[in-house]
Parts: structure tokens; sequence; C-alpha cells
């Protein structure tokens, strides 16, 4: 999951946080705590955790990106990292099991799949956005990878009327070329769900789209986060640059 800090909580700043890599056990822990009580306790997820942390298969293979409230020393946000070569150690990207990626397996040497991203109600805010996107540029800079890739999940709350709304805004101007198109694997009925709504639009991913990213192709139903997904597409190549001018420096 890539996109699940999006819900309402509260707006205020926080100044004094840092970005880091789990560099233990006991911080990943802190990490996989932070997801269960978000996807779990706040959303309903069906998840394979235990002892109040959101644990899966892929986690063990991942670096793991956390953001600190230096203040309180508590993990306020999290994503995920799954480089190429751990990817086919796992035996392929966790998004490949919500869509086909042929299209895009031909840029697996460099590219990165992040996902479980999640934070804090208490800091659902600029600050903590900014820190967790500049923790993943350092993490793609130094490293030297072009493409991140990802699953961007919308709430099916009112039955999927708003994610359809949503992808249907966003393929207008943000849709992928049909080199990088996917297809998901349990697709929504786009036509039966379409609707004159306005969209919803989740903030996060109103951000990447922001920052230069693709939709790359129809929902898929997440049934056990009960949401829909958009595989995200983030070529570096098409950061904006006043985005990266701000966050590769």
């Amino acid at each position: 999951m890539l996109q699940q800090v999006s819900e309402v909580g509260i707006q205020q700043e926080h100044v004094n946080l840092t970005y880091s890599l789990a560099r233990s056990p006991s911080e990943v822990a802190e990490a996989q705590r932070l997801r269960y009580k978000v996807f779990a306790e706040e959303m309903g997820a069906r998840l394979n955790g235990h002892d109040g942390r959101d644990i899966d298969g892929f986690d063990s293979l991942c670096d793991h990106l956390l953001v600190r409230d230096m203040d309180t020393g508590k993990v306020v946000g999290t994503y995920r990292m799954l480089e190429p070569h751990m990817a086919a150690e796992a035996g392929g990207y966790y998004s490949a099991g919500e869509f086909d990626l042929t299209r895009l397996l031909h840029l697996a040497p460099g590219m990165v799949e992040v996902g479980r991203s999640c934070v804090h109600p208490d800091y659902r805010n600029g600050s903590t956005i900014s820190t967790l996107w500049a923790g993943l540029a350092k993490y793609m800079m130094t490293r030297g990878y072009e493409h991140l890739i990802g699953c961007a999940s919308i709430s099916m709350a009112d039955g999927g009327y708003n994610a359809v709304a949503v992808y249907n805004r966003l393929a207008q101007k943000y849709l992928s070329p049909n080199e990088y198109r996917v297809f998901p694997h349990t697709p929504l009925p786009l036509e039966a769900l379409t609707s004159d709504q306005e969209p919803n639009v989740p903030p996060l991913l109103k951000g990447y789209m922001r920052l230069g990213a693709f939709v790359c192709g129809e929902p898929a139903w997440d049934p056990d986060f009960n949401t829909a997904d958009l595989l995200v597409m983030l070529p570096i190549s098409r950061l904006a640059k006043r985005y990266a001018d701000h966050y590769m420096k």
C-alpha cells in the first residue's frame, strides 16, 4: 500500500522530524506497530500480523524508512522499499499480486517498489510528508535507481464510486504511455461505478502527480484493505524541477 496517509487527521505542523533507515529489528518493529495502528485499528484492514504489528513476508526483504519525532522519540511515519535484487529473491514485486506488471519488467534493474506507507493520525501534515519524500529521494539518489513504483490506495467505503471518479479524472492528464501500462487482476467495474460526482483525490496521490508520476492503468480491488489501488510510477527523470531541487539536493 502506498497511499494510506491521506485520511483526515490533526493538521498540526511538527518541525523536529528526522528520517533514517531502520537499523535493527526493534526499529522495524516500530514501523510495523505504526502500520498496525493505522491499517488494522483505524481502517479495519485484515492483516496477518501479531502482537500489535503488521507483518508480512516482504518485510524481511525490504529497507524501512522511518520518520521520527525527535521530541518524543516516536516513529510517526514510514515507507518500506523493495530493491530490484530483493524483488527477484521474493519472486517478484508485491504489486504483482494485484497487477500484471509485464510491461514494466524491462525496467526492473533500476526499479524500486515502495509500499506500506502510513503516518500517525496526529502527524498528517506537510512536514511529515516532506520528510518522507526527502528520505525516499535520498534513497533513490544515493543508490542510483531510476524508477519508483507502488500501489496508491483509495478507500472503497462508498462502494468504489469515488475511486472510479478519481481514476477517470487522473487518467485524463496523468495516464502513462502504453508501454508502461499494467492490468489489474481484480479490476473494478468502471462503467457500473461511473457517476457525475466530483472526485475526492487523496492528498498524497495529488502530490505524486505534482512530482511527475504516471498512473499506469485501471484500478485493482484489494479486498484485505477494501481499497481500490492504482499502480503509480515515478521516473526520476520526470521529477518536476522545483521538487527535484528541493528533495534531491
